[in-house]
């Protein structure tokens, strides 16, 4: 077999003709890649400052919003590190949100929840002596 008989007869090699609106939009489209999109310099600087500030204002927002987070993680007092709590926006804005996913922290990880002593721990006020001390019953007792 030769190459001329392995291919298809209806097959054409010839490339599709235009219509003059396609050639019109080609030589649009050539004009228009040729030329430069510029812009004066002082106004991408002014649009590069205008974003730097508002990307610095995001950051600001982002830092403000941990701050806030981990405050209220604090506030609720079940952890022993607030900051032990992933931040998640939402615990924001819904403080059941906040509650819940503490307790599923606290369920699956109990090491990181607040201990709090209980009871009598040896120290401070113990309410045991109360009363007044009698310095003359105290020598009476040791005299006997």
């Amino acid at each position: 077999m030769t190459e001329e008989q392995t291919t298809d007869p209806t097959e054409t090699t010839e490339e599709p003709e235009t219509t003059p609106a396609s050639e019109a939009a080609e030589d649009q489209e050539q004009e228009h890649t040729t030329e430069e999109d510029t812009f004066p310099r002082e106004y991408v600087q002014k649009l590069r400052d205008e974003n730097a500030k508002f990307r610095q204002r995001a950051q600001k927002s982002d830092k403000l919003a941990h701050r806030l987070h981990t405050a209220l993680v604090a506030a609720d007092g079940r952890l022993a590190d607030p900051t032990d709590l992933e931040f998640t926006e939402e615990h924001l804005d819904d403080s059941e949100a906040l509650s819940e996913a503490i307790e599923q922290l606290i369920h699956s990880k109990p090491h990181l929840a607040a201990r709090r002593p209980r009871g009598d721990v040896g120290q401070g006020a113990s309410g045991r002596g109360a009363g007044n001390v009698d310095l003359a019953g105290l020598l009476r007792a040791g005299a006997n």
